[in-house]
């Protein structure tokens, strides 16, 4: 695989799932022959910096004494990388360390002594760029200690947070607050209606706990990054509530989806195994999330990583559908022959409902927000996130609402004077999803 190659696949895989922050890093590597390798990808203003400090440099290579001038490290927008992917296709020998596409930071040619250097670089011409090391000899194993700082200044002050990220954490303080009031309508809601309670009410009041716990540590993740550069431990919390809230919303919806405490207090053999798998991959997901948030694209195994991520969050997804296929038609199975149409009619059009709300949910938050990070320009990528959260928030109102704990639950409702008529609707083969 090429030099070009490699970093192309690097610059795309960003776009999957971009990396979180360009806080300050102190990285390892050791014994590496990548000819590309990934740093940071970070949206700069008019006052960006870049400091790149290295130290305990050795680099070695089977076939010759290697080129200090050939390892090096530079900046590369996104609009340059066609120009640069041009130029490897009429130069065979090219490397991209003497493309006029680039902004070089240093080679390793300069270092200030044997082996450690640092300097920093202003970055005046505003725009996303990703700051990469090249290693243009062939065979050549590198190992040294990497620290980069980079930053927005704001008026006197460091910005660690990418020009696109610096609302961060004002937006999930904002959402972090809906939530928290969220709560507390839902609890007045169940003690309001005690009688009509059941325990899946309180695993939704746990979810939405959760979620709002979930939002302050983002906020406060975030905001540390931005002042210090550093999530003081935030991170950890902000994972740790993560995992549980994911895990808990697809619980739900499973469990939702099962009909469990409404319709039957009991879960059936296959319903079961739909948790027993979920669960477990939300663990890995979750692994696998830390590892790309904590890390970034500079291990080897970042974009598998990458990968695993999205191919454990596209099995849950279509996972939590099956339970409300089945009970879809068990719902139509047994209309046919309880007498109860009116009832059934009620219930069978609550989790069609439901059925459409949950796909509309998974649809708009795994596309239509890829579609936006993808499309927006790097000021503008936090409108991705905000349009994640108010899709979810979105999501949770109308979930909470069709499933709230009221003495006509939808799914209780039984009207003789309609019973004929549902009678009807329920024979139609036309009712289906």
């Amino acid at each position: 695989m090429s030099k070009i190659t490699i970093l192309l696949i690097f610059t795309l895989s960003l776009v999957v799932l971009p990396f979180t922050t360009a806080e300050i890093k102190n990285l390892q590597i050791t014994s590496d022959s990548r000819p590309m390798i990934l740093f940071e990808k970070f949206g700069f203003t008019h006052f960006g910096h870049v400091t790149v400090s290295i130290k305990d440099v050795t680099f070695t290579s089977t076939l010759s004494q290697p080129d200090p001038s050939r390892l090096g490290f530079f900046l590369l927008s996104d609009e340059a990388l066609i120009q640069v992917l041009i130029e490897s296709e009429t130069n065979p020998n090219f490397c991209v360390l003497d493309s006029h596409y680039i902004q070089n930071l240093f080679t390793f040619k300069e270092l200030v002594s044997k082996n450690s250097f640092n300097q920093s670089y202003p970055v005046s011409a505003p725009n996303e760029y990703s700051l990469f090391f090249a290693n243009c000899q062939a065979e050549t194993q590198v190992t040294m200690t990497v620290r980069t700082e980079i930053y927005n200044l704001d008026g006197n002050e460091k910005d660690f947070l990418s020009a696109g990220q610096t609302q961060l954490p004002m937006l999930y303080s904002m959402f972090s607050l809906a939530y928290l009031v969220f709560v507390g309508v839902w609890v007045y809601v169940c003690i309001s209606n005690k009688l009509s309670m059941h325990r899946i009410h309180l695993l939704m009041a746990g979810l939405l706990i959760m979620k709002a716990l979930n939002l302050i540590c983002a906020a406060e993740d975030k905001h540390y990054v931005k002042v210090t550069g550093t999530p003081h431990g935030w991170d950890v919390l902000f994972y740790i509530f993560q995992f549980i809230r994911v895990t808990l919303l697809f619980t739900v919806i499973v469990l939702i989806g099962t009909g469990w405490s409404f319709l039957k207090p009991f879960l059936q053999e296959r319903e079961k195994k739909v948790l027993m798998i979920v669960i477990p991959l939300q663990v890995i997901a979750n692994v696998a999330s830390v590892v790309i948030g904590e890390t970034g694209p500079f291990i080897k195994d970042w974009v598998t990583w990458n990968q695993v991520f999205l191919l454990i969050d596209i099995v849950c997804c279509c996972a939590i559908i099956f339970p409300i296929v089945w009970s879809i038609r068990g719902l139509r199975e047994t209309s046919k022959t309880d007498g109860k149409a009116a009832r059934n009619l009620a219930k069978l059009t609550l989790f069609r409902q439901f059925y459409i709300v949950v796909i509309g949910y998974l649809y708009f938050t795994r596309i239509v927000v890829f579609a936006l990070r993808t499309i927006s320009a790097y000021k503008y990528q936090w409108v991705s996130n905000a349009a994640e959260e108010i899709a979810s928030l979105a999501f949770y109102m109308v979930m909470f609402y069709m499933f709230r704990p009221v003495e006509k639950n939808l799914y209780f409702v039984l009207d003789e004077e309609d019973e004929e008529a549902a009678q009807q609707i329920l024979q139609d083969e036309e009712f289906e999803l």
